[in-house]
C-alpha cells in the first residue's frame, strides 16, 4: 500500500468524528435527554483518559523493566509536563475566559444603563460576540483534547506503515475510525446539555480540530518515529480531557438525575471499550 493511500485512510479514520457531531443539532432536548447525553460523554471521556495514560506510560514502563533510567527519566518528565500543561493550563485559561465574560457583561450592563441610543446598541453588539458561552468553551476544549489524542493515534498509524507493518496500520485505522465516531458525540454533549444548537459551520470547525490531527499524525508518523513526541501529545491530551471530565461532572451534579447519570456514564465507558476492541486485537 502506498504512502498516499495510508495517509488517505488516516484522514478517513480521523474524520469519522463527524458521525457523532450532528447530535449537537438536536432541537429542544428534554432535561433527561440532556443529562443522559452529558453522562454518556463523561463515560467516553473517562475511558479516553485511561486509554491515553496507558499508552503514554507504556514506553516508560518498558524502560523500567530494562533498568534504562535515562529513558525512564525523559519519558516520565515528558508525561508530567504534558499532564501539567494540559490540566493546569486549562484551569488558568478557563479563569481568563471567565474574567473576559464578566467584563463583557459589565460593559453590556453599563450600556443598558446609559439608555437607548446608537452608542449603547453599538456597545452591546460589540460585547456579545467576543465571549463564548461556557458550553461552547467546553466543546472547544474537548475537541482540542481529542485532537491531541488523535495526533498521537495518527503517529501510531504512520509509524506502523513506516516499519512495513501494513496489516497493523490498517487495523489501527479501522479501530481508530470506530473510536472517533463516538468521540464526536463527546464533543457536542456540553452544547446539547445546555440546549445550545451549534451551526453547521461550528460543527465543521470542531470536527477539524478533533479529527484533523489524525491525518496530520499519519503524515508525520511515516517520517518520524519518536516516543518522546508521542508521550508529550498523549500527556497534553490526558490533562485536557481530565479537566473537561471535571467540568462535565459539575454539569451532571447540577442537572440531578443521579440514577440516569450513573447508567449513562457506564454506557459511555462500555462504548469506549467496545470501540477500542479492534485496536487491542491489533496489538496496539
Amino acid at each position: 500500500m502506498s504512502s498516499a493511500n495510508i495517509t488517505l485512510l488516516g484522514a478517513i479514520a480521523g474524520f469519522t468524528i463527524y458521525l457523532g457531531l450532528p447530535l449537537g443539532r438536536l432541537r429542544t432536548p428534554t432535561p433527561r435527554l440532556k443529562a443522559g447525553l452529558n453522562a454518556v460523554a463523561i463515560g467516553i471521556l473517562v475511558f479516553l483518559v485511561w486509554d491515553v495514560l496507558t499508552h503514554a506510560w507504556e514506553p516508560t514502563d518498558e524502560a523500567l523493566g530494562k533498568h534504562d533510567w535515562g529513558t525512564v527519566a525523559s519519558g516520565g518528565l515528558t508525561l508530567v509536563a504534558g499532564l501539567t500543561i494540559g490540566l493546569a493550563g486549562l484551569v488558568h485559561y478557563d479563569g481568563w475566559i471567565a474574567r473576559r465574560r464578566k467584563a463583557a457583561v459589565d460593559r453590556a450592563a453599563a450600556a443598558r444603563s446609559a439608555g437607548p441610543g446608537a452608542a449603547a446598541s453599538a456597545e452591546l453588539a460589540e460585547a456579545a460576540p467576543k465571549v463564548r458561552s461556557q458550553a461552547s468553551s467546553l466543546a472547544l476544549m474537548i475537541a482540542t483534547g481529542i485532537g491531541l489524542h488523535n495526533f498521537a493515534e495518527g503517529l501510531a498509524i504512520g509509524n506502523s506503515a513506516a516499519q512495513g507493518e501494513l496489516s497493523l496500520a490498517v487495523l489501527l485505522i479501522v479501530g481508530f475510525g470506530l473510536h472517533n465516531a463516538t468521540e464526536g458525540f463527546g464533543i457536542v454533549a456540553p452544547l446539547a446539555a445546555e440546549g445550545e444548537r451549534p451551526s453547521w459551520l461550528t460543527l465543521l470547525w470542531l470536527g477539524l480540530i478533533g479529527g484533523g490531527p489524525t491525518f496530520l499524525g499519519t503524515v508525520v508518523g511515516q517520517h518520524l518515529v519518536n516516543d518522546t513526541l508521542s508521550i508529550a501529545f498523549l500527556g497534553l491530551a490526558a490533562g485536557s480531557i481530565l479537566y473537561v471530565v471535571i467540568e462535565l461532572l459539575a454539569v451532571a451534579r447540577k442537572a440531578g438525575f443521579k440514577t440516569l447519570t450513573t447508567w449513562c456514564i457506564l454506557l459511555g465507558l462500555l462504548l469506549g471499550f467496545a470501540t477500542d476492541a479492534v485496536v487491542t486485537a491489533a496489538g496496539a
